[in-house]
């Protein structure tokens, strides 16, 4: 919890360097008057045509059509669960420019200035990055179709979108933070054996997104944390086997000698 709260802190640091904000800014900004668009255009017919796919449940449909009242409350469960459902969809758009555009171009900066000693080994690539974004961002848009019924159930809405989106962050984000630094090994293995802490992570970054004014940077924001956090462990991983590898050396040594 330490570490992710100094990756945290780090990240914020470099939220304000001049040549880092723009990088924050715009990916965010550009998916926001995106969706902003779709939703006026098609607010009316989407909350109409799930109003009538929702009459249609056997199980909903006769509950619906007992009362004007019942109608009109689902009716605002709808649009209160459209609503937040623009969130997560504003988000995704905005990480995947992130992961695929702007975090590269911050890695460089970050790691130039803050992670100097930590050698360039480039076991990932940009291709690399590109398929694992659009793979993340196809699994997290099908795992929130799935999710949208539930969406209906007051609560439920934003604890399934806090979730998928802090999956989205360490699958996208963990691959581009260590792409220009880990041999492909390193990529694989802290991915993996750090996952539940990037998932942690990635969920308080999350909720960065449902913040006003600030959820225009959450994504590239988040993304910087994982740079921060993950070649922390980098560094760490890489000394911890160094030093083992010395102290095994003079054993070796001994078992070779005359």
């Amino acid at each position: 919890m330490k570490d992710i709260l100094i990756a945290f802190v780090r990240a914020t640091r470099s939220l304000f360097r001049r040549d880092i904000f723009w990088h924050l800014l715009w990916p965010g900004v550009v998916s926001m008057l995106v969706w902003t668009v779709v939703a006026v255009l098609a607010w009316v017919p989407v909350t109409d045509w799930i109003f009538a796919w929702v009459g249609g449940w056997s199980f909903v449909g006769s509950w619906i059509s007992a009362s004007d009242a019942t109608a009109a409350i689902t009716l605002v469960l709808i649009k209160l669960a459209v609503a937040l459902a623009f969130v997560p969809l504003i988000y995704v758009t905005a990480a995947l420019v992130v992961a695929t555009i702007a975090l590269p171009l911050m890695l460089e900066r970050v790691s130039r200035r803050n992670y100097a000693d930590v050698e360039q080994r480039r076991g990932g690539s940009n291709m690399g990055s590109a398929w694992n974004s659009i793979a993340a961002g196809i699994l997290f848009l099908l795992a929130l179709i799935v999710s949208l019924p539930f969406w209906l159930i007051p609560g439920v809405g934003l604890l399934a979108s806090v979730l998928l989106t802090g999956w989205l962050n360490q699958r996208a984000f963990g691959y581009d933070a260590l792409m220009l630094h880990a041999d492909a090994e390193e990529l694989n293995r802290l991915r993996r054996d750090w996952r539940p802490q990037m998932l942690l992570l990635g969920g308080g970054s999350a909720l960065l997104a449902y913040v006003p004014v600030i959820n225009l940077v959450a994504p590239a924001y988040a993304g910087l944390a994982f740079v921060h956090y993950l070649l922390e462990r980098l560094r760490q991983d890489r000394h911890v086997r160094g030093v083992t590898l010395l102290d095994a050396a003079p054993s070796n040594l001994q078992q070779t000698s005359p």
